[in-house]
């Protein structure tokens, strides 16, 4: 193949699987709320159950649910007929994935889960197979094709599955009213679990606060500014201790290029007003946000349980230091 031929057959695939993506909409309908209605109803868990690749499948979809406030359990279709079954409560509901819904062990399993009396879902892709007709509801993942070019192996299918299960897990997850605070709950570790608690004030520079009158001249301003090694300084109302300003390095090397009389010069002169604050127990996430939409490298930082008085600044740097983005 030429590099041109290349790139039509990783784009054609690409399209393929997109289409199967796009035909799902038409899959979704009354049929469907009423599974994520019952899911949300229940009392029990969502046992999830496949074979193959559309075990693989049901794995990602255990996880998505579990982290998004629905209970779900993983049970491959194999090992449950040698004992597994027993993960399988009274109140649970059985999610089955299967693209054929004709597999051997699909049709040994099916008929011990209605025994068992438990609701069974089918996520198939074959409305006229054994699963589709003994299962109580469908999720339908049919596609035209697969983007295998031999039309084998599970590639469009397990992409209409992954994103079926997407569909009811974030449905779901919309029912419970799941909150960003209710992610962070289950997600401490990582990245992500620094993303989602670290706030402000667990990393802010809080000790030497640097600051200035705006009366401070251009000595004073500078020693606070290198002293503290942030890069700035609040500038404080002496007598109502309101926070009026910033001065920054860059206003520093501004004022000397300007060519002003640097004996006159005092901190209100170089210094801009109303500087972007956050508050302490914001996010570091919002702060680094914050930075990037103004262009700027460092925040002042406001103590609600002091009335919003200015406590210290938070630089890019402490941000990325600690591994928040």
């Amino acid at each position: 193949m030429t590099p041109e031929n290349t790139i039509e057959f990783a784009r054609n695939i690409i399209r393929t699987e997109r289409a199967a993506v796009e035909r799902l909409e038409g899959y979704i309908d009354r049929g469907f709320v009423e599974i994520a209605e019952t899911v949300f109803r229940s009392r029990g868990r969502l046992i999830i159950t496949g074979i193959g690749k559309s075990a693989i499948v049901a794995n990602k979809i255990v996880a998505t649910l579990n982290s998004t406030g629905t209970p779900a359990v993983f049970m491959h279709a194999a090992d449950a007929i040698h004992g597994d079954l027993g993960i399988i409560q009274p109140d649970d509901i059985i999610i089955c994935i299967s693209k054929s819904g004709n597999s051997p062990e699909i049709k040994v399993l099916v008929p011990f889960i209605k025994q068992m009396g438990n609701l069974l879902i089918g996520m198939v892709g074959n409305l006229d197979s054994f699963l589709a007709r003994h299962c109580d509801r469908i999720l339908n993942t049919t596609v035209a094709e697969e983007a295998c070019p031999n039309n084998l192996a599970p590639t469009s299918s397990t992409t209409a599955q992954m994103v079926m299960g997407d569909a009811l897990a974030m449905t779901l997850l919309k029912m419970r009213g799941f909150t960003a605070q209710d992610f962070a709950r289950f997600h401490p570790g990582g990245a992500l679990g620094k993303k989602l608690y670290t706030t402000v004030r667990d990393i802010m520079s809080d000790e030497d606060v640097p600051q200035v009158t705006p009366d401070a001249d251009l000595s004073s301003v500078i020693i606070e500014i290198s002293g503290k090694r942030l890069g700035a300084t609040a500038v404080v109302d002496p007598v109502s201790g309101a926070l009026v300003g910033i001065v920054t390095d860059g206003d520093l090397r501004r004022m000397l290029q300007s060519g002003k009389d640097i004996a006159a010069v005092r901190a209100r002169d170089i210094m801009s007003a109303s500087p972007k604050t956050i508050g302490a127990d914001e996010l570091a996430v919002k702060a680094f946000r914050l930075m990037e939409q103004n262009k700027i490298t460092q925040l002042l930082v406001l103590d609600p349980e002091r009335g919003n008085a200015y406590c210290g600044i938070i630089h890019i740097h402490d941000i990325l230091r600690e591994g928040v983005v």
